[in-house]
């Protein structure tokens, strides 16, 4: 489904933090968010890996599992999935019935606006909100044995944060969404360690020092037992590729990693942390399991080839350009590289492009249809005086065939609506 009309109303009123009104729709809605055991992830970058790898950790161990996250990239059904099956459009059309009736007579009972004909102005949940809780309601009535949630934005405010979770995770923290976060690593820690409840395990992924010194005070004061990396658990690669894992008593050798890049071995050991704590020390993690279950996890959009020329990731933020950069030294430089870029007009492309500085020859500049994508123009402008050639090349209808016709390797970055984009052109699924 590429949209819907609520989807299209609620979309025009962009963020709004707060758990108040998702607290009340949700319990009106016989609180679908409490019917599953969860495992909550927020973080930076990798959050959506690490869902995707729990994900099928839990399923590769004989736990059926549901899935929360965002954004999509091509279609809104990828946000919630059952048994690692987007929802169907017919099952989302449902559901968005479902939660309009409740919704109107929910806004009714609150006393909330109204609009000028009398009903309840959709604009009381955003499109967060909405599909967050259609993703709650599908997994309610599925009735998964586990329920993997994805934090949209920062984690104590986002409206995952009402979900009484098993296993929370914070996957890594760095600098994005400063308007709405703050402007440091210590703001930005504090609002992702919001996640954290009392006696509920937590597991870090590798977090510098400004940002771990506050996770571990919050975590402290709100009595959240913290799971840390090289102290509780332990995962390494070795020249083949392969992972290494240790937590307890469990010891895992020699497992495969479908998806690329060093920063993958991080966020593969926060969710073996995560599974072996749902799981308990019980039941440690089965080898064959956990091999199959990693060699077979795929997350698009992430350093995804969609062709021998043509690389594709969704890195939108200094942190995951700065990825991105420590993926492309490790090619061949045996042709010239284009940057294809594009980004959100909240984001730092600069800071972006001076990471891959030295890794990329030229940038061509671009824009998506989505409404928050800065022109290619102005983008283009943000970039005088960086250390490569920047070329404007307009919508990315234009600039794709324009990027490839070089003969050289396009890597399309800065933006997750773009990454959608060029999967929509190429006829990626």
């Amino acid at each position: 489904m590429r949209d819907h009309p609520v989807l299209s109303e609620a979309s025009r009123h962009g963020v709004r933090l707060g758990l108040n009104r998702m607290r009340s729709f949700l319990v009106a809605l016989g609180s679908p968010h409490l019917a599953v055991p969860t495992l909550h992830v927020a973080g930076t970058n990798g959050k959506g890996s690490v869902v995707r790898m729990v994900a099928s950790l839990l399923e590769a161990h004989g736990r059926s599992t549901g899935e929360l996250s965002s954004p999509h990239l091509q279609e809104v059904n990828e946000r919630i999935r059952y048994r690692g099956l987007p929802v169907s459009d017919a099952e989302l059309e449902a559901l968005l019935a479902e939660l309009v009736e409740v919704r109107d007579r929910w806004a009714a009972s609150e006393g909330l606006p109204q609009s000028p004909t009398g009903v309840p102005e959709a604009a009381l949940l955003t499109y967060f909100e909405l599909t967050t809780a259609a993703g709650f309601l599908h997994l309610a009535h599925q009735r998964p044995d586990a329920a993997v949630v994805e934090v949209g934005m920062g984690g104590r405010l986002d409206a995952t944060n009402l979900v009484c979770p098993a296993v929370t995770a914070i996957v890594t923290v760095g600098i994005d969404h400063t308007a709405e976060l703050g402007p440091d690593l210590g703001s930005i820690a504090a609002e992702k360690a919001g996640i954290a409840k009392a006696g509920v395990p937590m597991v870090l992924g590798p977090l510098e020092y400004p940002a771990l010194r506050v996770v571990r005070a919050m975590a402290a004061d709100r009595g959240a037992p913290l799971l840390l990396p090289d102290e509780h658990y332990r995962v390494a690669a070795d020249r083949a590729g392969h992972l290494h894992f240790s937590m307890g008593e469990t010891v895992l050798d020699e497992l495969p990693l479908a998806l690329p890049g060093a920063h993958q071995v991080h966020n593969a050991g926060v969710a073996l942390a995560m599974v072996q704590t749902f799981l308990g020390p019980d039941q440690p993690l089965d080898p064959q399991a956990c091999a199959q279950a990693l060699s077979t996890v795929h997350h698009a959009g992430r350093l995804e080839w969609l062709g021998p020329d043509l690389l594709l990731d969704a890195a939108h933020n200094p942190a995951g350009a700065a990825t991105l950069a420590a993926y492309l030294r490790g090619l061949p430089r045996d042709r010239p590289r284009t940057l294809l870029l594009g980004a959100s007009s909240d984001k730092d492309p600069r800071s972006m492009v001076v990471a891959l500085e030295g890794v990329i020859d030229r940038v061509i500049t671009t824009q998506c249809a989505h409404p928050r994508a800065l022109p290619a123009g102005s983008l283009a402008e943000a970039l005088v005086g960086v250390g490569v050639p920047v070329l404007p090349a307009g919508p990315i209808e234009q600039a794709l065939p324009l990027a490839r016709a070089g003969g050289g390797l396009v890597i399309a970055a800065g933006s997750i609506f773009l990454t959608g984009a060029v999967r929509e052109l190429v006829g990626a699924r």
